[in-house]
């Protein structure tokens, strides 16, 4: 009931600017040959002020979003989200304010500031800030620079502080068991720079340095029993850290960065962590990463995706490291989606995960002068998680299926909601880009 309880808060995103749309339309449409004469600029109604333009979809003076945040770890959370969109010269959406106040069933009142910026198609940033009455803080902030590729360099700049007091774990393999469910408070503070060199358009050669500092710490929660009590010997437990280096090699064919239709992404990916360079651990990784976009007419794009994640060395490797099948987002050379489950929902050395989606565009309308498009996307999406890199990577797959939602306004902004189902019932997400 959760899950369609948030989308029908969608709904009720969606039909005021669908209303706004219409009557837009209505005032711009020819009239018949038998209408009255229009009236004078005196007869016609000014737009409703004060208290009354918050009753009147078409002058709002942002968005009044009803938050119901019920993602399968987190517990419900509900709030309303005030969002603020403005558009540069061009119409197109550059930059989205969405602070909230929101309640959380775990952690009390809470309150978050969100910013997303495009300053051009080459460049964005984004900042996230917040915090609840108990256990849980976050603080995130990114910096994309040479998102064309046109210059010989582009560069990622990410700092993160995250506190969260949902933090699951299963166990590890493929089958671990929904009763075996355990949580945990997860610390992490983060700093990661990449320097990418443009070698053509097309293909571009990332190195990355990532240093983490992780505290996985004792559960505030009643209601599952904390993670060190199940799983007393599990590497990870306690503080961490680690400076995790990588090399990412990437061929993208894409139209679009933000709103592909067409084209490919491969991407080809190693890294390591050593104790020789001051991490608490060891391990090494590498893996593929393949997503591709074939238009099947205007409305219509077919979406396919493809990784693989394999890990040669990983004896004491902390949990959080492993490769990781669940959640909403596909993260490069990190944890793959399924969306049927919650985040890390499968946990082991190696992964592989496959996904396809029908993104389809069923309909329009215009707000804050900028043309907005509602998409559905069903979609079905499929994994495993295993142990030796000798398993066959494609037997005993986990398979969820579900329907996604999305406000696009290109080129930048992507918004979505996406519901999974599959053997553990629904599973809600929600958030800013596409899942893949």
């Amino acid at each position: 009931m959760r899950a369609w309880g948030q989308a029908v808060c969608l709904l009720f995103a969606v039909l005021p600017l669908c209303e706004a749309a219409a009557e837009g339309a209505a005032a711009t449409a020819p009239a018949p040959p038998e209408a009255a004469p229009a009236q004078t600029a005196d007869q016609q109604q000014a737009p409703p002020g004060g208290w009354a333009r918050w009753l009147d979809s078409a002058n709002l003076p942002f968005i009044p979003i009803p938050e119901i945040d019920t993602a399968p770890n987190s517990g419900l959370t509900v709030g309303l989200i005030p969002v603020i969109l403005s558009n540069n010269a061009q119409g197109e959406i550059d930059r989205i304010l969405a602070p909230d106040i929101i309640y959380s069933q775990y952690f009390g009142w809470g309150a978050r500031w969100r910013v997303f910026r495009n300053p051009s198609d080459d460049e964005k940033w984004s900042l996230v800030a917040g915090a609840k009455q108990s256990v849980e803080r976050e603080f995130n902030a990114e910096y994309d620079l040479g998102l064309r590729r046109d210059a010989n360099w582009s560069w990622i700049a990410h700092v993160m502080f995250d506190r969260s007091g949902t933090g699951r774990f299963f166990g590890l393999g493929n089958s671990s068991q929904l009763g075996d469910q355990t949580t945990y408070i997860n610390s992490q503070a983060r700093f990661e720079l990449t320097a990418a060199r443009n070698i053509t358009h097309a293909v571009q050669l990332a190195y990355m340095a990532r240093v983490d500092t992780v505290n996985i710490e004792q559960s505030t929660l009643d209601s599952l029993p904390s993670i060190e009590t199940r799983f007393p010997t599990l590497p990870g437990i306690g503080v961490e850290s680690e400076l995790q280096q990588r090399l990412v090699l990437s061929y993208d064919m894409r139209d679009s960065v933000t709103v592909p239709h067409s084209g490919a992404r491969l991407i080809a990916f190693a890294g390591f962590s050593s104790r020789a360079l001051g991490s608490t651990d060891s391990y090494t990784f590498f893996g593929v990463d393949g997503t591709f976009f074939q238009p099947a007419g205007p409305d219509l794009t077919l979406v396919a995706h493809a990784a693989m994640r394999y890990m040669p060395t990983y004896t004491n490797a902390p949990f959080w490291a492993l490769s990781s099948l669940g959640g909403d987002r596909s993260v490069i050379g990190e944890a793959q989606p399924l969306r049927a489950y919650g985040a890390g929902r499968f946990i082991d050395p190696n992964s592989f995960a496959a996904s396809l989606e029908a993104r389809t565009w069923v309909g329009s309308f215009h707000l804050f002068d900028t043309d907005l498009k509602l998409e559905l996307a069903p979609f079905v999406d499929s994994g495993k998680v295993f142990s030796a890199m000798s398993q066959s990577p494609l037997s005993q797959l986990h398979l969820g299926g579900g329907m996604g939602f999305r406000i696009v306004a290109s080129p930048f902004v992507v918004g979505y909601l996406d519901i999974g189902y599959g053997k553990e019932k629904f599973a809600v997400f929600s958030g800013i880009d596409y899942p893949f």
